[in-house]
């Protein structure tokens, strides 16, 4: 048995990851695939696991208890990489290292069909993390702009790839300055739809070029947006009735830190924020590259909009932007003010529509659905 393999009665108070094989052939290919991929990244005698499911063929793979506890106390992932000693941000395996240790120390199953959706899992994540940090954009609620030599727009069918343009390259071209020299217009909502496209589609490039032709395809035809891009391509954890730990996230994660303040989440497009963990405690900042915010500044951040409305000639609330950078910038130079803030917001959030004690922090996660070619739960919706 290899080192890492331990009892049932270990492990059954914990999740980490399970793969869900159909017969016990299948279940031994995937615990030595797992076995492979954490021994090359030197993670085997970090990670316990056992057959959890003899007659189905299911294996289960945790973080060991005395690695959590040295490493994410209280299930807090923000200060991993420098308890474990990872360099995370430029060293790719350390990010997949990263990646592995937090979805090994999850609360909740992740259950896949096989290691090799894991495996998917875990690439699409770093294809994230990747894109995000690369990620620079115009913010703008009611306005958008796009690369005209592979973008093109209609009213009815949002903005599509121009046929003979790579989905992949359009989706670059698009969110990354450093590909097109360029700072293009969204909102950040649109702006994570586009990251984490990217990731699926990069991934399928890899492991099922028919999706891949799919998504081309779907994008040259119709956008798939907002709630139903959630609902096709997403896969959200954690609820308002069993929500994840507050400091719980793994890198690629899609977050919405949500605005507690009543009157000033009336504001057109400061609901809330939606970002990317992209792991050492770091979120995405697309609209300040250099600055990804931690979790004390997108709290003072989030906070300061209260701070930032006026009305304009019509009597409608609007943002000053200005303002709330300069209060921000004041505030992340008292101390003792950054902790009343981040006391106060850093709070799981009330339900919708209720404004309240609770604080800006959401109780689920989202990431990208299954994805190769035998397993995948990605279904196009056409051009509906």
């Amino acid at each position: 048995m290899n080192a890492f393999i331990s009892s049932a009665a270990q492990l059954q108070t914990r999740h980490g990851v399970v793969i869900q094989s159909t017969n016990p052939r299948k279940a031994d290919v995937a615990r030595q695939m797992v076995s492979a991929e954490l021994h090359a990244l030197g993670l085997s005698e970090d990670v316990e696991g056992f057959e959890c499911n003899a007659a189905q063929g299911e294996w289960q793979w945790a973080l060991k208890k005395e690695r959590m506890a040295a490493w994410m106390p209280d299930l807090n992932s923000f200060e991993l990489c420098e308890r474990a000693s990872l360099q995370s941000r430029h060293n790719a395996d350390d990010l997949a290292r990263e990646i592995w240790l937090t979805i090994l120390a999850s609360p909740v199953a992740w259950r896949f069909p096989s290691a090799e959706e894991l495996i998917s899992a875990v690439r699409m994540r770093q294809f994230i993390v990747q894109a995000a940090r690369k990620t620079s954009l115009n913010f703008h609620t009611s306005e958008a702009e796009r690369p005209d030599d592979c973008w093109t727009y209609q009213a009815e069918t949002g903005f599509t790839v121009r046929p003979g343009s790579s989905l992949i390259e359009a989706l670059i071209k698009a969110t990354q300055p450093e590909a097109s020299g360029m700072l293009y217009s969204f909102s950040c909502y649109r702006a994570t739809e586009y990251i984490l496209l990217l990731a699926i589609a990069q991934e399928a490039q890899i492991s099922n070029p028919t999706l891949l032709a799919g998504l081309q395809k779907q994008w040259e035809t119709r956008a798939v947006m907002s709630g139903r891009f959630h609902d096709v391509f997403l896969r959200e954890t954690g609820s308002m009735e069993t929500p994840l730990p507050i400091s719980y996230y793994i890198p690629g994660d899609r977050v919405w830190f949500r605005n507690p303040d009543d009157a000033s989440s009336d504001v057109a497009g400061f609901e809330g924020s939606w970002v990317f963990y992209l792991g050492g405690g770091q979120f995405s900042n697309f609209w300040q590259l250099n600055q990804p915010f931690t979790l004390a500044s997108k709290c003072v951040d989030i906070y300061q909009w209260r701070n930032g409305t006026a009305p304009d000639a019509n009597g409608e609330l609007q943002m000053d932007e200005k303002l709330v950078a300069q209060r921000v910038d004041q505030t992340m130079t008292q101390p003792a003010e950054i902790e009343r803030i981040t006391q106060r917001m850093f709070r799981l959030r009330d339900p919708k529509g209720v404004y309240a004690q609770g604080g800006c922090m959401d109780t689920s996660r989202e990431s990208p659905r299954w994805v190769r070619p035998d397993t995948t739960d990605i279904v196009l919706p056409g051009f509906y």
